[in-house]
């Protein structure tokens, strides 16, 4: 286990992350009283200095983006897989240094694999950045070795053609909005509302469509994209599936404790989001 117990997320904006109720839940299963976790406002200019005033009571932080990549040149040990993505978006604490980690692409897989999505006979991958490169690397691991990329523009996609070629992935840019093969998985990273024209009035509801869909966003849920691709018959993998198993792995690496409670987390997770739908009371 980690020296301290103290855990935050850390971004700009950031008040609106779900990773408070879903790591709480975790201490909560797990007994451990004594731990925090909170957000903290932070944007790039101040991660050097934040990170800096973490003593020994702290154990981990969260990162989102621009975080993930501005916390590279901070770590004392960065695991491979974080330095081939180009981004960490966990830190531990641990024997006075600072270990980076990327839970994402673990967590993508298991959401995949929970979902029954093992083995995809091919992928397409909408947008072009930190998630998109986690992306690659999950796709990997499920036995990929080629991915079509769509972008709106190719020449923002530099970033992402590196990580592939570290990765050892063949990619193909296509424009955004182009057809998505029959049984394909589709991956959208964008933000909310991006792909609704093209894959959900479009391209998702024709005949034939991707075997599965996997959408980044989780609130609102479900998005356009997620009703047309189960509409289609295709599976659903929401952005609440893989913030959860990313999160669980998180809760590992800052605890030392293993397995992450699952469930408990999950539970969390979905009443925090069932509060929120909620209107305002006046």
């Amino acid at each position: 286990m980690t020296g301290g117990n103290k855990a935050a997320v850390l971004g700009s904006p950031i008040a609106h992350s779900l990773s408070p109720a879903l790591h709480r839940a975790a201490y909560a299963a797990l007994g451990l009283d004594g731990w925090t976790y909170t957000w903290i406002e932070c944007d790039e200019a101040g991660l050097p200095g934040l990170i800096a005033s973490c003593d020994r009571g702290w154990a981990g932080l969260s990162l989102t983006m621009p975080l993930k990549r501005a916390v590279l040149p901070l770590l004392d040990r960065t695991e491979p897989i974080a330095t081939k993505v180009g981004g960490a978006n966990t830190v531990v604490f641990a024997d006075g240094a600072r270990h980076g980690y990327n839970t994402d692409v673990p967590g993508m897989v298991a959401a995949l694999a929970e979902a029954g999505v093992t083995s995809p006979a091919g992928a397409t991958i909408l947008g072009a950045g930190a998630t998109a490169c986690a992306a690659l690397a999950a796709l990997r691991d499920i036995g990929l070795t080629s991915v079509v990329v769509q972008v709106r523009d190719q020449a923002r996609a530099g970033d992402l053609l590196a990580v592939a070629d570290r990765l050892g992935m063949a990619v193909e840019l296509r424009p955004f909005g182009s057809a998505v093969p029959s049984g394909d998985l589709l991956l959208s990273t964008v933000p909310a509302g991006a792909a609704d024209f093209f894959y959900a009035e479009r391209g998702v509801v024709s005949r034939p469509a991707p075997a599965a869909v996997l959408d980044v966003v989780y609130h609102p849920w479900p998005t356009p994209l997620a009703i047309a691709a189960a509409q289609s018959g295709a599976i659903v993998v929401s952005g609440f599936d893989l913030l959860l198993h990313q999160a669980a792995r998180q809760v590992e690496l800052m605890t030392g404790l293993q397995p992450a409670p699952l469930e408990a987390m999950r539970a969390a997770g979905q009443a925090e989001l069932a509060r929120r739908s909620q209107p305002a009371h006046r």
